[in-house]
């Protein structure tokens, strides 16, 4: 059944209405093709209102494969390669959006991610591009001359190419529940295992418990089958069921992805509490303030929160410098999950990037059908790396698409 009774057609349909969905869109008119966006949800760009904490980290300054997971790295080379970061700031520059860069994170002036959406929404306007609001696509249906899309509620469009964005499975309130995978599944597509990243992880641990709310300064790295990560410093967080904050959501991919692909239990952080300080500083600083006979609770006082000085005040009744030293150098936390999709910022996972066309995204499996942005199994570390592949597949999907069958 098609709408109003007659069937619809358009040179391009693009599945999913967010960032990457958008502007695959917009090139892809610019390009005078016609073209439908169809949104499952009741408005675009959903999820980009909530990136930055509503500030929108839109770009980094330093745009490089370096910063993807290293299965994609060659696939975001060849995109960035047509579309980088220049080349997106120029595009959100003749939108109107003005810009500025924060430690090499690039926001827009306004600090507001309602800011980047709406200028998105005026040159759609602009373009005349429909969005097909309510359209939970199930089916892609390859035809000789063309394909066809059905919703869940039976609707129809039948289009000549197919930019697949349905994006990954974080944040499912804003539309991203996963059922995209199986749209491409049935493509005949390999999905690699969606994990949540970017995100807390769940420890339980005493310590946790007492500490929660506290915020320190903290060089973590994962240790995975006794294999340790590259270490992070950031911001450690303690929470009521285990540690977040930016170094936990820097060093959660590998952990995730052991845990829930790999189906791994030998997993744990270190911890080093006291970066600033080095082992042979921090055991002088105690032997000192141990021949001032000050009271156990009050050992780490002024190197760490009172609460985390008192917490430590057992350990030096009972234990050695030399042992203090060592559990604040390296406090092993062993890591039982990671938090909900809810909670996960990115989706590490998706369409095997073997199964598309490097240059264009086309997938190698069915001419005509494209992919952009976090459906395929690309995922970057925070600070805009996420979003500027958002832009830069979008764009590069949405003029790639062959103008006839």
């Amino acid at each position: 059944m098609s709408f109003a009774g007659t069937v619809k057609h358009y040179d391009t349909a693009v599945v999913g209405g967010g960032a990457a969905g958008i502007v695959a869109a917009i090139s892809s008119r610019r390009a005078g093709r016609s073209v439908v966006i169809l949104e499952k949800t009741s408005q675009v760009g959903k999820k980009l209102l909530a990136t930055g904490n509503g500030r929108c980290n839109l770009l980094n300054e330093v745009l490089t494969p370096d910063f993807y997971n290293p299965g994609a790295r060659e696939l975001v080379r060849q995109i960035f390669a047509q579309f980088g970061k220049e080349a997106i700031l120029n595009f959100f520059h003749e939108l109107g959006l003005e810009t500025y860069a924060k430690e090499g994170r690039i926001f827009p002036i306004t600090n507001q991610a309602a800011s980047v959406l709406k200028v998105l929404e005026i040159e759609l306007a602009r373009l005349q591009i429909p969005v097909e609001y309510g359209f939970k696509c199930v089916r892609i249906q390859v035809a000789k001359n063309n394909l066809v899309l059905s919703s869940e509620s039976r609707q129809s469009i039948h289009c000549r190419n197919v930019v697949i964005t349905g994006g990954g499975k974080s944040y499912p309130s804003f539309g991203a529940d996963g059922n995209i995978y199986d749209l491409v599944r049935e493509l005949g597509h390999t999905i690699i295992e969606p994990v949540p990243a970017m995100v807390s992880l769940v420890v339980k641990d005493p310590f946790c418990f007492l500490l929660q709310g506290q915020r320190i300064n903290a060089r973590v790295k994962s240790i995975i089958d006794g294999k340790p990560g590259q270490p992070v410093e950031g911001e450690l967080l303690f929470t009521k069921y285990g540690l977040s904050g930016t170094c936990i959501l820097d060093i959660s991919e590998p952990i995730s992805i052991a845990l829930h692909r790999e189906h791994r239990r030998d997993v744990s952080i270190s911890a080093d509490l006291v970066p600033f300080l080095s082992a042979e500083q921090l055991r002088h600083s105690l032997i000192n303030r141990r021949e001032k006979q000050r009271a156990s609770g009050d050992m780490l006082a002024g190197i760490l929160p009172n609460k985390m000085a008192l917490g430590y005040a057992a350990l030096f009744e009972v234990g050695t410098i030399d042992k203090v030293v060592s559990n604040l150098k390296d406090h092993r936390f062993k890591v039982h999950g990671t938090r909900s999709w809810n909670e996960a910022e990115f989706t590490a996972g998706g369409v095997n990037t073997e199964e598309v066309n490097p240059i264009t995204l086309e997938s190698k499996l069915h001419p005509c059908v494209y992919f952009a942005g976090e459906v395929l199994d690309v995922n970057g570390a925070r600070g805009g790396y996420n979003l500027g592949w958002a832009w830069a597949s979008g764009y590069v999907a949405g003029l790639a698409q062959k103008a006839q069958r």
